[in-house]
């Protein structure tokens, strides 16, 4: 993570998985992460109301099963009085000893009472509860003493008050962290533990009634008993409602209770004189302490009953407690159920009325966009056929939010993005029209001017206007080169159907009569490939507008080389220069215009040349390639296929015948401009003379490649080429030739040149009888 200026980290990474994630990711992050917070907390609360319900249910359980441990408490206090009532019978006595029928049913009773509670914990004992029900067996050896002969009071009641005690503290109830949450514990503790002093206080009252030696210790802890009972009470009414706490103060208010408390008035009286002095007198205290031991047991039950009864109220709301935080758990879970059904109900609205919006507007920009690159293409792409203004869906507004409103201004910018590409279109139309028209204009006017040309070159015969007049000739010819291209870049496709197939040479020829420095150019032909009529103009011209360029950026004193030759059943073109170059990032930019289509107006004007060249290759499926000269210059290489070939034709027997008839007549004489190779041979390219001047005839050229009818002669053939040739021919004397007899002669030239066409397409190499003469026409150079 970065830092700013200030030092304070930068959260990058937060910033950047927030812009990466799609906006359905973001919608369903934002519901998705207060849901599971929400859920979090459901399922928190689910289970702590479990987890009540399930401890409030073993709290009701346990008390219970605390009920059999009360009784047990309750049992045991019996025992005790039983134990001290035959330890004061063995003082009181003389001669004898007392019965312990009722000492043993008490053993056995609280025998039977620890199993019972064995058998309702079963395994749920507690451990301290488990050692507290060994004390009690424990207590076999204090039984049999009590059984033998006298054992004081203060030896007999903390055995017993102990093992009472440990009872009650085996359960832990004010310590368990299940009871605590309700209370449960402290309140059945407080309810055991009022219970067993209670007992206790009526036993130390029953003990101190007897007048027996330690009499007045009962009396003192029937005090201490009674206090405990009123502490334990009033902790009990804290946690127990008003009705319970009643109930157990009722314990004070039976009839068995009144005859114990005006014992115990007694006793407070004078506690001094509890004690008897004399075996007499405690069998006296004795029998009356016995005439109320019936209320003592009375008392015991009624006790016991108040505190089993509260018991089962305190498992009751135990219960209750438990059932209550099961419905609480299982309306929490109903309503998070509930509320996440709602949830996925809205979160399905809510994302139809967002995502799907957002996705129909994604993918209306996705059209936009598609219509665009589609226009961009078209733009770039020459031939491609305009169809109009783009028809773009518009975008439902189906809501009034936010979206609504973008959808709005989507719509709007839609139409003005329509708007813009339908004045684009029209604006490309206009414009494509206006160069058509252009260029139809200029090539009218050079047509008609190189018409006028001719006739004037016909009529003329001063040599100095003569050269004039071609020199013009040849400027009309580029000019409407020039025309042929811009009408090329209006989309305007014209194919001369009436036009015979020629040798891809001759189009290379053709090709050389439409530039300015043709003089420069040597041409090496080792190919007789035949060229499809419908490809020759636009051949002628790609090749012109190569030969342009080649002459154009290079010295003038350097050649421009011209190869053409077969490969397979291709052909091949190729043009080097020895000029400055191109660097290799610029070939590779020229080579990759030449494949991707682009239109004019898009493209840098510097390279229109190339452009024409690479529109044409791309409608002829023409392979044109760009590479670095050895020692400087750039070569281009044409590879025509073999789709647009004629095999089984020749360009040399074409040649050749043209050649014998023109021999014959004795036409062809002086230097040429340029030069051809056939082979390992060089030959000069023919050309036709001035009238008045010593020139060359044309080559015995077929008709011209264009597609428009052409005049079968080299433009720029009578030209003279070098300043050798201007100082021959000045030193020369001019002479006066019959310009009638040059005309015919040039008539039959080009008849026996249209013969040799006739004889090689139809493959009869018999002489024919007449040949019929051209029309002659005024174009100086093929295209």
């Amino acid at each position: 993570m970065s830092t700013n200026k200030g030092g304070a980290p930068r959260p990058r990474r937060l910033r950047g998985f927030a812009d990466r994630w799609p906006f359905r990711r973001k919608l369903n992050l934002l519901v998705r992460v207060p849901l599971a917070v929400v859920a979090v907390l459901l399922a928190y609360l689910i289970a702590d109301q479990t987890t009540q319900s399930r401890n409030a249910a073993d709290a009701a359980q346990l008390v219970r099963e605390s009920a059999e441990v009360a009784t047990l408490v309750d049992r045991l206090a019996a025992e005790h009085q039983q134990a001290i009532l035959l330890s004061v019978r063995h003082e009181a006595t003389v001669g004898g000893e007392p019965s312990s029928a009722a000492y043993r049913t008490a053993q056995s009773m609280v025998n039977v009472q620890v199993q019972r509670v064995r058998d309702a914990f079963e395994d749920r004992l507690p451990e301290t509860e488990a050692q507290a029900l060994k004390g009690i067996e424990g207590l076999s050896s204090l039984r049999d003493t009590v059984e033998q002969g006298y054992l004081p009071a203060s030896n007999i009641d903390p055995a017993y008050t102990h093992a009472a005690q440990g009872l009650i503290d085996g359960l832990a109830l004010d310590r368990n962290p299940d009871l605590a949450t309700t209370f449960t514990g402290s309140l059945l503790d407080s309810l055991l533990r009022a219970g067993a002093a209670h007992s206790s206080f009526e036993t130390g009252v029953f003990s101190a009634s007897t007048g027996d030696s330690n009499a007045l210790i009962e009396f003192i802890g029937a005090i201490g008993s009674y206090e405990e009972y009123t502490h334990q009470s009033e902790r009990f009414a804290r946690f127990a409602t008003e009705a319970q706490a009643a109930q157990l103060s009722g314990i004070k208010y039976t009839a068995a209770q009144s005859v114990i408390s005006r014992q115990y008035a007694d006793l407070q009286i004078d506690p001094g004189s509890v004690q008897a002095d004399s075996p007499a007198e405690i069998r006296t205290s004795l029998a009356t302490a016995l005439d109320s031991y019936g209320a003592y047991r009375d008392q015991a039950r009624t006790r016991l009953a108040i505190t089993t009864s509260l018991i089962h109220q305190i498992a009751d709301q135990a219960d209750s407690a438990s059932d209550t935080a099961a419905w609480r758990a299982a309306l929490l879970l109903g309503l998070a159920l509930l509320g996440f059904a709602v949830w996925l109900v809205l979160a399905m609205l809510v994302h139809r009325s967002v995502v799907r919006p957002v996705q129909a507007l994604t993918g209306a920009a996705r059209q936009v966009a598609d219509v665009a690159e589609r226009e961009l293409a078209r733009v770039a792409d020459d031939d491609a056929e305009d169809d109009g203004p783009p028809r773009l869906r518009e975008m439902p507004v189906t809501a009034r939010d936010e979206i609504g409103e973008l959808a709005e201004a989507f719509n709007q910018v839609q139409t003005t993005a329509a708007a813009l590409l339908e004045r684009q279109v029209l604006s490309r139309r206009n414009v494509a029209e206006m160069f058509g028209n252009v260029g139809r204009r200029v090539s009218n006017l050079t047509t008609r001017q190189l018409s006028l040309i001719d006739a004037v070159e016909r009529g003329e015969t001063d040599p100095a206007l003569l050269e004039r007049l071609y020199s013009i000739d040849h400027i009309a010819v580029r000019l409407r080169r020039n025309a042929d291209s811009l009408m090329l870049l209006a989309g305007i496709h014209e194919t001369n159907l009436d036009a015979g197939p020629t040798s891809l040479t001759n189009v290379v020829r053709a090709a050389l009569g439409q530039i300015e420095g043709y003089r420069r150019v040597e041409l090496r032909a080792r190919t007789e490939a035949m060229v499809e009529p419908e490809v020759i103009a636009d051949l002628t011209l790609m090749v012109a507008e190569l030969l342009e360029n080649a002459v154009s950026f290079s010295p003038d004193g350097t050649p421009v080389e011209v190869a053409v030759s077969a490969s397979d059943d291709d052909a091949v073109i190729v043009v080097s220069d020895h000029g400055l170059g191109m660097s290799p990032e610029r070939l590779d930019e020229e080579n990759a215009r030449l494949i991707r289509r682009e239109r004019l107006d898009v493209v840098p004007t510097k390279v229109l040349g190339l452009f024409v060249v690479g529109t044409l290759a791309r409608r002829w499926e023409i392979t044109v390639a760009l590479s670095r000269t050895p020692g400087g210059g750039v070569t281009a290489e044409v590879t025509v296929p073999s789709a647009l070939l004629l095999t089984g034709s020749t360009t040399g027997s074409m040649a050749t015948a043209a050649l014998a008839a023109v021999a014959e007549r004795g036409a062809v004489t002086g230097p040429v401009p340029s030069r051809a190779v056939e082979g390992d041979a060089v030959r000069q390219l023919p050309r036709r003379v001035s009238q008045h001047a010593s020139a060359s005839v044309p080559d015995g050229e077929p008709s011209a490649p264009s597609g428009r009818p052409l005049r079968r002669r080299v433009r720029g053939a009578t030209l003279r080429t070098d300043a050798s040739e201007r100082q021959d021919s000045s030193r020369r004397s001019p002479r006066t030739q019959d310009a009638e007899a040059v005309r015919a002669a040039l008539d039959e030239f080009e008849a026996a040149v249209e013969q040799a066409h006739q004889d090689t397409r139809s493959g009869d190499d018999q002489d024919r009888s007449a040949v019929p003469s051209p029309t002659p026409h005024s174009e100086g150079a093929q295209q």
